[in-house]
């Protein structure tokens, strides 16, 4: 009993493991200098092992919520969830226009050089980035990660499965389904042991091969996103808890390791699994609610990035001297608010986004290069939110089909994902 208690004493949880590489692998990579590249293999070999799993796991746990369900009840859960994510997001792109007026963040920037770094690319139209959404082959969506293609078949295949579950009374694909997600979740949970040696190569290397000092011109605009994200936390928690009608107090807490994981990783598809057991074993959310809502908010709720894409434009048209009209603020929120669900399936990241921002409002493209060259640390602040406020919109809806398990919230009682 006494070795029992030893043990656990020296136990440390994966949440300060994570936070132990955090500062490990910046201080490490700060004093060896560029050598530090050469740890990156690490990090990203424990990155690849995550994404392999990833839209496995997007696509069991989305057709096993839809097809266990009827059809009325997922009705139910899908509007809801659509509900906060619109309600989510419009608020926070309505932050990132508040703060973009109140700090300008592009105002004392030079653009001098700029265009000497950036690279032209094509960019996507607003139809076809629409047409993405639909796969003509899901096998090949699956290799490329796309995900929202991806999360439109498994809808389609749990609402098929529901079907032909209620006719035959045949519950075995049901199973077979919700048993591969265990196992897909069973890898990823062996994989998360050595997260902390993946986050510390990661940030050894983003520390030692380009360094911190490159934010130093950008941190109005850091600044801005931080001061975003600490608005939008302060709004949306009291929210929940009040709605849910759980201790306010208790939540902050429970956000520790998915946040460490957001902060370290940038990646909202990697945070997907800690998410989805995080919401389930500290948030109380059901299991069907949490496997249906993680991976829709994943891909559609980013009020984090429809932020950082207002502030964004603002800072184009600020850094070039470009006066936006007020029916160009609100086409910036509205355009915003679509490129968050946009991105996922265009090829090429946040390039072809700015750009497809740029060129949507008539702006400069100079101004890319800079953006581009400070994404990664925007991209912490933007993961975090992302990924917190889809657990606030897994818990409102738990809550509102009444599946919220309060004891489990107040740790009364412990469940297992």
């Amino acid at each position: 009993m006494e070795q029992t208690t030893k043990k656990r004493s020296l136990s440390i949880s994966l949440t300060t493991q994570i936070l132990i590489a955090t500062v490990g692998g910046i201080v490490f990579g700060s004093l060896i200098g560029e050598w530090a590249a050469n740890l990156k293999f690490i990090g990203d070999i424990f990155i690849r092992l995550i994404q392999m799993s990833v839209v496995l796991l997007v696509m069991t746990s989305v057709s096993a919520a839809v097809g266990s369900g009827d059809g009325q009840g997922v009705g139910k859960m899908g509007f809801h969830t659509f509900k906060w994510i619109i309600g989510f997001t419009l608020v926070s792109a309505a932050i990132g226009l508040m703060l973009a007026q109140v700090i300008q963040p592009g105002v004392g920037i030079t653009i001098a050089d700029a265009s000497a770094t950036y690279e032209a690319v094509e960019t996507t139209s607003m139809q076809e980035t629409l047409l993405g959404f639909v796969s003509t082959n899901v096998v090949s969506s699956m290799a490329s990660g796309a995900m929202i293609p991806c999360i439109v078949f498994a809808l389609f295949f749990g609402v098929a499965m529901g079907a032909y579950t209620r006719q035959s009374g045949n519950k075995n694909m049901i199973e077979f389904i919700t048993g591969f997600n265990q196992i897909v979740m069973n890898i990823i949970k062996i994989v998360m042991k050595i997260a902390p040696v993946g986050i510390f190569c990661l940030l050894a290397n983003v520390a030692g091969a380009t360094g911190f000092k490159v934010v130093i011109p950008m941190g109005k605009f850091l600044g801005a996103l931080l001061i975003g994200d600490i608005i939008q936390f302060v709004l949306y928690v009291p929210f929940t808890a009040m709605l849910c009608k759980v201790n306010l107090f208790k939540m902050p807490k429970k956000y520790s390791k998915m946040s460490m994981m957001a902060l370290t990783t940038t990646s909202s598809a990697i945070c997907l699994p800690t998410k989805i057991e995080d919401a389930v074993t500290k948030f109380g959310v059901s299991r069907k609610v949490a496997d249906f809502t993680g991976p829709i908010t994943m891909s559609m709720n980013s009020c984090g990035a429809v932020q950082c894409y207002v502030l964004a434009i603002f800072f184009m048209s600020q850094a070039t001297g470009v006066v936006l009209t007020p029916s160009q603020m609100g086409m910036a929120i509205l355009l915003s608010c679509l490129m968050c669900m946009g991105t996922i399936v265009v090829p090429g990241g946040m390039v072809i986004t700015y750009t497809f921002l740029a060129t949507s409002l008539g702006l400069p493209l100079e101004s890319i290069a800079i953006l581009i060259g400070i994404d990664w640390f925007a991209g912490m602040f933007r993961t975090i939110m992302n990924v917190d406020v889809d657990v606030l919109i897994g818990m409102l809806v738990s809550s509102k089909l009444g599946e919220l398990d309060r004891d489990v919230y107040n740790e009364t009682k412990v469940v297992e994902y």
